[in-house]
């Protein structure tokens, strides 16, 4: 059964990064099961059409009890005691998350939902964007996977050029390997009788919005031309 998501928006405006993992829930999930809440009347008034399709409120959700039961809210919380489980998904119909949880270094929003009394859980040490946040939650309460059998990869280095990568700060779902082409694989050099090496495994690549390569490419560009 498909289950809703809230994300407290907790800053002034909408930036790009932040569009990018927005549109990326809704695409996830459907516009009918992703509640932005908490939002000034000039970014509400601002939303993208891609992102205006969901539940957009100014109201927050201590404000909300009428349409939203807190009894049926779910906090993900990095200073939970408790892991979110399959098992959760049959007790909760909302996941609220507090944005961006994807700050670095993290600046503990989600202690401002904290104080509200709801249940929470995490999804395990290390800091996640907000649409990984919600992606992992929605594998394992939707599609019940536990969290340590879902695929992760850790500050991956992202190729943005030929010479040019980042290093992301966060944990991302790892997605599928592809198949090893014939240069990866070990062969048999007909010349000489001698087995080839084959190349180093490759990291797994992360699972990002569309659109975030071009958007890093132009976030590292214009870091470069202050220079």
């Amino acid at each position: 059964m498909a289950k809703n998501y809230i994300i407290e928006h907790m800053e002034e405006g909408m930036h790009d990064w932040c569009k990018l993992e927005y549109e990326h829930m809704v695409s996830v999930c459907g516009p009918d099961h992703v509640y932005f809440t908490a939002l000034t009347p000039k970014t509400l008034a601002d939303m993208p059409e891609t992102l205006s399709k969901a539940h957009c409120h100014t109201e927050d959700i201590l404000t909300m009890g009428d349409r939203i039961p807190h009894e049926k809210v779910c906090l993900l919380d990095p200073a939970s005691p408790h892991v979110l489980s399959p098992e959760d998904g049959d007790k909760y119909d909302f996941f609220l998350f507090g944005g961006i949880l994807g700050d670095d270094p993290p600046r503990d929003r989600t202690g401002e939902l904290r104080k509200l009394g709801f249940v929470t859980r995490h999804l395990g040490p290390i800091q996640m964007t907000t649409d990984t946040a919600l992606n992992v939650t929605r594998r394992i309460v939707e599609g019940k996977v536990p969290l340590d059998q879902i695929p992760f990869v850790d500050h991956p280095e992202i190729k943005l050029r030929k010479k040019e990568t980042v290093t992301m700060p966060f944990r991302y779902i790892a997605l599928p390997p592809k198949e090893p082409s014939s240069a990866d694989a070990t062969s048999l050099d007909e010349a000489t009788g001698s087995t080839k090496k084959a190349k180093k495994p490759r990291q797994p690549e992360p699972l990002l919005p569309p659109g975030m390569i071009e958007l890093l490419k132009k976030d590292n560009d214009t870091a470069l031309d202050l220079f």
